[in-house]
């Protein structure tokens, strides 16, 4: 079985996962229901919400991907046209004042969706307002694969984190975080990602001090009680996450060690060149020669160095973000494996009692359907992060392939506009002789 298409694992319940009221949402008053009476009127939406800041919000941000079915149709190669949504992250300006310095970048939003009061919003946040979304979309979608977040301290290789280069850096990490929620057909739905989109002022200590019941029911596990065993599916997933680990870490060394190398290569070749110049001064019917190679090996330091910039710029960055996806889908994978742990210490209770006669007790059921929207989201989390995974490693060895060639190209293309010269001082020389 490949691990990249994982094969869709039977419903162990009694219903198909359409009819289940999503366990993990913060309703826990729909699931002192019966589990074979679903009120379809009972949704996340009724709720009284606020922003961060306070302020009442209405929204219908759904619980689970189930629960979009009717609603949403949506593909992981989407077009422009049937996107309703579109984020972007620019403009980053440096912030000083007498406590701190610090950078914010502008978050610009279009959408069509109702529940936006507005089609256009520009705001500005910080590093620190994205990493709160982000422990927010844990909190509310623990289900969920959440996208990672660029490294909060200085990435490898780069000291100033005021420096342009980093900021850029973080800037296109920030922009690619904000578009896979936008795009998610669940997390864009987020009353936290409204706020985060549309609020002037994110009063993030309220928001941090409000944690769900969603969240809380995650952490809670029977303690001491160990998983019998992942279902295949899902072992395949932590085996090929393992692998792939491996992978992008040699990958990620071997790279390092060719920048390294470069830059080393690319500090003897701008001494180098000034040599032959300094050389044609002192010969005069080499002049021209001599000048040319100096202009090839500068040449040659410019292809170069665009190549080592587009490697650390380019390259390094997607590596890195794949590493910390792997550690957010390695946690997801744990908590679906603490949910269904929980279900089998309670299954077990109800096996191991004296009274076979009675039900199942509904605290049972209801373990048992989380653990099914859980294998559901995750599911799904995974065949979207296998379609991303292959566009942007498709694009990433493509742009590399295209970057080494125009840089071989133009250190040909250098060198072969010495010949002429070195051929009509070859003629010339014939003609004296």
């Amino acid at each position: 079985m490949s691990a990249g298409t994982p094969r869709s694992l039977p419903s162990s319940g009694q219903k198909s996962i359409q009819d289940i009221c999503h366990p993990l949402s913060a309703e826990e008053s729909a699931l002192s229901r019966s589990p074979d009476v679903v009120n379809p009127s009972s949704s996340a939406g009724e709720k009284d919400l606020s922003l961060p800041n306070g302020t009442p919000v209405d929204t219908s941000s759904p619980a689970s991907s189930s629960s979009l079915l009717n609603r949403l149709q949506l593909d992981d190669d989407l077009d422009g046209e049937t996107r309703d949504l579109f984020v972007t992250v620019d403009d980053p300006k440096k912030h000083v004042s007498t406590m701190e310095t610090y950078i914010t970048y502008r978050v610009c939003t279009k959408t069509t969706r109702t529940e936006f009061d507005l089609p256009e919003y520009s705001v500005r946040r910080r590093y620190q307002d994205f990493d709160w979304l982000r422990n927010k979309l844990e909190e509310s979608q623990p289900t969920h694969l959440i996208p990672p977040l660029p490294e909060k301290f200085v990435m490898k290789g780069v000291v100033d984190r005021f420096s342009e280069e980093f900021v850029e850096t973080r800037r296109k990490a920030l922009d690619k975080f904000l578009k896979r929620v936008a795009d998610h057909p669940v997390l864009s739905f987020n009353e936290h990602f409204n706020a985060f989109l549309s609020a002037k002022d994110l009063n993030k200590r309220q928001g941090l001090a409000l944690l769900t019941k969603m969240g809380e029911s995650v952490k809670y596990v029977t303690g001491g009680y160990k998983l019998r065993a992942r279902p295949v599916e899902f072992a395949a997933m932590g085996e090929y996450l393992d692998v792939f680990t491996q992978k992008l870490g040699t990958i990620d060394r071997i790279a390092q060690r060719i920048i390294k190398e470069e830059s080393e290569f690319l500090v003897e070749l701008r001494e180098y060149g000034p040599v032959y110049s300094s050389w044609s001064s002192f010969e005069e019917d080499l002049h021209d020669p001599l000048e040319g190679v100096a202009g090839c090996v500068s040449n040659c330091s410019g292809a170069l160095e665009e190549l080592t910039e587009d490697m650390s710029e380019d390259f390094l960055p997607v590596l890195r973000e794949y590493v910390l996806y792997i550690e957010s889908m390695k946690n997801v994978l744990k908590k679906r494996d603490q949910v269904q742990a929980e279900y089998e210490t309670k299954l077990e209770a109800v096996v191991f009692r004296e009274d076979k006669k009675t039900p199942v007790p509904t605290d049972v059921e209801k373990c048992q359907d989380r653990v099914e929207c859980f294998n559901a989201d995750l599911k799904a989390d995974w065949d979207r992060w296998q379609n991303n995974k292959r566009q942007d490693f498709r694009q990433l060895l493509t742009g590399m392939a295209d970057k080494n060639i125009q840089y071989y190209e133009k250190c040909l293309a250098a060198w072969e506009s010495l010949i002429p010269l070195l051929q009509d001082k070859q003629e010339a020389k014939g003609e004296t002789n």
